[in-house]
Formats: C-alpha cells, structure tokens, sequence
C-alpha cells in the first residue's frame, strides 16, 4: 500500500507547489511587469489616499456629481456580494423598481429619452461605466448644483467618454469616477 501511497502524496505536493504556488507567482511577476496598475486593481489615488477604483463602480448621491448607474450588489456597490439581481424582464417586481426610477428622473426634471443604463443594474452591480446618453441626460441637473455652464459640463463629458475597444469591442462609455474627478478639478 505504501508502493501506492507515495507517488500519489508525492505528485499531490509537487503538483500543489507547481499549479498553487509557482504559476501564480510567475502570473503575477508577468502583471505586476507588464501592466502593474491593472495588475493592483486599477486603484484611483488622490493625495496619496485610494479613494476607489476605476474597475467598480462607486454610488454618488449627491446632485453635484454624476450618478453611476443603480447596483444590485449587496448595500449598494458592495464588492464582496457582487451579483444581478436575478430578476427576468417581466418579473413584477423589476418592473415596479423601474417605473420607480423613471418617475424619480422625471420628477427630477429630465424630459425626453431615458436610458436603459440609468433604470437597470448591471449583471455585476458594479460597473463603473454608464453610456454617454445617460451622462448628457444629467449634465443639466450636475450644472445646476455647481452653477456651471452646461456646456462646459458636457464637453467634460465628451473629453471622457471612451470608444470601442480596439474600434469594435463593447459600446462607447464614460467612467462615473474619473468624470466626477475631472468635475472636481475643474475651475469654476
């Protein structure tokens, strides 16, 4: 029996330190190389503190700032219970919380057109994009707050809307962090 016992001990240990400890050593040399903010979580720092990321999406209530789109993730934006909601497109339930959402953007004074992003979540409930229709849609609302030109808010907007990947992967998108960083540092 020990004839069999061995080998099997011994590739369980070599395969262990090979599979678990080696190729995620090496996997991690290579990131932390060849893209080593990526490879840190893309962490956004400002003054030295890390004040989020630009991988996971953040909540901003405040009417100054952008909004990022609703979450489903635990208590909003809650990494460690990412997940959808679940709930397929005729369930009551979505139904209801989206008309809710559409009833606040309207008493909010957005007209027109609202987009499918400002009303759902995500499959994760942390994105950190939103479409650049959902960003115009509240530039009016986020200038009024600051007491900015609109125009002046929207070409912010333009400056950090993002294309395709490589020209024809995913859709143009804004990221709600830097846009509200960029909010932030511009003059007044």
């Amino acid at each position: 029996m020990l004839a069999h016992l061995r080998p099997a001990l011994v590739l369980l240990v070599a395969f262990t330190l090979l599979t678990g400890v080696a190729y995620p050593l090496a996997i991690t040399g290579i990131a932390e190389t060849l893209a080593p903010g990526s490879a840190n979580g893309s962490l956004v720092t400002e003054k030295g503190v890390v004040i989020g990321s630009s991988l996971i999406g953040q909540s901003f209530a405040n009417g100054r700032y952008f909004h990022p789109r609703p979450s489903a993730a635990g208590n909003g934006y809650d990494a460690s219970n990412s997940s959808g909601s679940n709930l397929g497109p005729i369930t009551q339930k979505l139904i209801d919380r989206v008309k809710g959402d559409v009833a606040t953007l309207r008493s909010s004074g957005v007209t027109g057109p609202i987009p499918a992003d400002a009303v759902t979540t995500s499959a994760s409930g942390l994105d950190p994009d939103i479409t650049p229709e959902n960003a115009a849609m509240q530039v009016a609302r986020v200038a009024k707050a600051r007491g900015l030109d609109p125009a002046k808010v929207q070409a912010l907007v333009d400056s950090h809307t993002a294309g395709r990947g490589w020209g024809i992967f995913g859709e143009p998108h804004v990221n709600v962090l830097a846009l509200n960083l960029a909010l932030e540092a511009a003059p007044p």
